[in-house]
């Protein structure tokens, strides 16, 4: 019966040697179940988040995996808006890539609200003057646009294409598809400006607040940017980690060029702006709330080593080998750019929830301190076994790579 389910002319691993992959990421997901229900049960005393850390480490899986989850609306921007059709080649990946990020986000978002039951009154008691409440919005909506999104990729399987009344309704989806990808871009570039503008207008911490353009502070758009240029490369990471572990290859070469140059130009504007933006917040923001630039250095384990980590390490050297042709044409080069991208829009993301909140500020306050507990480790963590066992699901069962055979034409069943 499994055989059956499988694309046609593609060739699978067996039924046990599938199960056998999905037991470390279904031990994941149980060591994340446990968690959920210890944290709902018994309430967030199971958490060392406190009232000086509100946003703690599921915060920073959360927007990092929706950052790196643009890939999805960015990619379909690229391929039904601007027409680059060779991405049609990766969209479905990238499509459900989305998928998992946002239903990760929404389900820790659940958790950390403390009563998820409540969490209806985002929507219907909404605080209009809130960014979150504009973030909760865009994020749900635009899960529901990838679910739409999805909905034709599952209706091509094997088994559920025969079905005609699914099959002309997968069609048609085919068909508007570029409607949902220009609503997902609108969506995704408020919630994404809004995560960072939310930091931005934070007065009170001078490590993240900035001045900005009429009511948006310049992290709103930092955020966006940094968004799209890490997304398409973590979507490329994914893809490459497929074929490495199916030993296929599965996606044209063009289609990865495409992606990793655009990201290269993306992240090499992004670092211009992020250098222009360290350097008014260090001589604007900080001596107008009576600091120096070392007084956030001075404690505990955050040094001036982040910025060069985050600024040269994870923002200039992959920037520079995503544009120069030769360097992103060789697979081990690209898969280290992206790397370095990613790592530095999730480190971007670190610094600006908990190091933020570990600085001190007034001249009484001290450093703060924050390790996480076992049952955050355990929620943040599950999000990593959830998006293997349905993106492995999906190229089993999915056809995920339209040029899979043609490009593995030995590897045919």
């Amino acid at each position: 019966m499994d055989s059956a389910l499988i694309p046609k002319g593609v060739k699978r691993c067996s039924t046990g040697t599938f199960f056998l992959w999905t037991l470390p990421w279904l031990a994941l997901l149980a060591w994340g179940g446990i968690s959920a229900v210890l944290c709902l049960g018994l309430g967030l005393n199971q958490t060392n988040m406190s009232n000086i850390f509100a946003f703690a480490l599921w915060i920073v899986f959360d927007l990092a995996v929706i950052a790196l989850g643009a890939g999805a609306f960015f990619t379909g921007f690229l391929t039904y808006i601007i027409g680059k059709d060779e991405l049609k080649n990766i969209i479905n990946a990238a499509v459900i890539i989305g998928f998992i990020c946002y239903s990760s986000a929404l389900a820790m978002l659940g958790i950390d609200i403390g009563q998820p039951l409540r969490g209806w009154f985002i929507f219907w008691h909404a605080n209009i003057h809130s960014m979150l409440v504009e973030v909760s919005f865009c994020i749900t909506c635009y899960f529901m646009v990838l679910a739409i999104e999805f909905i034709p990729i599952v209706l091509g399987n094997r088994e559920l294409d025969k079905i005609r009344g699914l099959r002309l309704f997968g069609h048609n989806l085919h068909e508007v598809m570029a409607l949902f990808a220009a609503t997902g871009v609108f969506l995704s570039f408020f919630h994404q400006g809004s995560l960072g503008g939310m930091f931005g207008v934070m007065y009170a911490r001078p490590f993240a607040a900035r001045a900005g353009f009429y009511i948006w502070p310049w992290t709103f758009f930092l955020f966006v940017l940094s968004s799209i240029a890490a997304g398409p490369c973590f979507t490329i990471l994914c893809t490459k980690l497929t074929e490495w572990i199916s030993r296929k290859k599965l996606v044209p070469d063009k289609a990865y060029e495409i992606l990793a140059k655009i990201s290269g130009w993306l992240l090499a504007l992004y670092m211009v702006l992020k250098i222009a933006d360290y350097l008014g917040w260090i001589y604007g923001v900080v001596p107008s709330a009576g600091l120096k630039f070392m007084d956030f250095f001075k404690e505990g384990p955050y040094g001036i080593w982040m910025l060069v980590v985050e600024i040269v390490i994870c923002g200039i050297i992959p920037a520079i080998i995503l544009l120069v042709p030769k360097a992103r044409q060789h697979q081990g080069w690209l898969i280290i750019a992206c790397l370095l991208n990613c790592t530095g829009i999730v480190f971007n993301r670190f610094l600006f929830i908990v190091v933020t909140l570990a600085i001190p500020v007034m001249p009484f306050d001290r450093f703060w301190s924050y390790l996480p507990t076992w049952q955050e480790w355990g929620i943040a963590l599950a999000v990593v076994g959830y998006g293997f066992l349905l993106f492995s699901a999906s190229y089993r069962y999915l056809p995920l790579f339209p040029k899979e055979r043609e490009l593995n034409p030995q590897a045919g069943s």
